[in-house]
């Protein structure tokens, strides 16, 4: 899960990182940021799963940026102060933590936060343009962290997507080989199927990608890809996708 933190004060940021981690291996931090023009900034280009918004930040109420950039993600607001909670709540928050937060406190937003998951993640965008008849779109980009910098990488870019030792890769066509905090099963959701096909459990390639094919055992087919897959990762479209992806090509 991608969690932005908002927060102007570095120490209280580093203890809910902390205590963010603590509670939930599986978060990845994208940003702290500590002001509204860089939170606006931010999200003008960038998204999350999650955001912890500290209410009173250095150049005034973060609610502000709500009147600057239009989010749909999930709040949890973060405050000293009990004020605020009926604005909070108009807007996109499930939760408003007074601080100091308390391990048990984060654990009950983030609990609340997986059962209204689902409610969060409708695409009304795509659900409208699948209503009306026109192409959804699809993600068009990845943003990665490399040690402490951030890298934009191109959807087009990317040759394919692969699960190995319970992380996902992919490989760009360039051959470099960086990690996305995504499971095989969202990408499937996120990509354009009329690019990417998932051939196995643990692969998603990008028709470009395709060298070579070979006929093999069982009805499964044997990918030659561009760039090479590493050696004990053999690129083979499983029996039960294979009609699948015959036909995916011959469109």
């Amino acid at each position: 899960m991608n969690v932005l933190l908002i927060e102007d004060e570095a120490l209280a940021a580093e203890r809910l990182e902390k205590i963010l981690k603590e509670t939930e291996p599986g978060i990845y931090v994208s940003a702290i940021l500590g002001s509204i023009k860089e939170s606006v900034q931010w999200l003008m280009h960038n998204q999350a799963d999650l955001i912890f918004l500290d209410i009173q930040l250095s150049d005034g109420l973060s609610f502000s940026i709500f009147d600057q950039v239009t989010i749909s993600t999930p709040v949890i607001f973060t405050t000293a102060y009990d004020q605020y909670a009926i604005k909070a709540f108009q807007l996109n928050s499930i939760a408003y933590l007074l601080k100091p937060i308390r391990k048990e406190q984060l654990r009950e937003s983030l609990q609340k936060y997986q059962s209204m998951k689902s409610a969060f993640s409708i695409d009304f965008e795509n659900l409208l343009a699948t209503y009306q008849g026109k192409k959804p779109g699809y993600k068009k980009r990845f943003l990665i962290r490399i040690g402490d910098r951030f890298k934009k990488v191109e959807t087009p870019e990317i040759a394919y997507f692969y699960a190995m030792e319970k992380s996902v890769f992919f490989k760009t066509f360039g051959n470099k080989t960086l990690s996305v905090d995504y499971s095989l099963d969202a990408l499937e959701e996120l990509l354009d199927p009329g690019k990417f096909f998932r051939i196995s459990r643990k692969y998603i390639i990008n028709m470009e990608a395709i060298k070579n094919m070979v006929s093999w055992s069982r009805s499964r087919i044997q990918l030659e890809l561009i760039p090479p897959a590493d050696m004990d990762m053999d690129a083979v479209v499983s029996i039960d996708r294979s009609a699948a992806f015959k036909k995916w090509l011959d469109e």
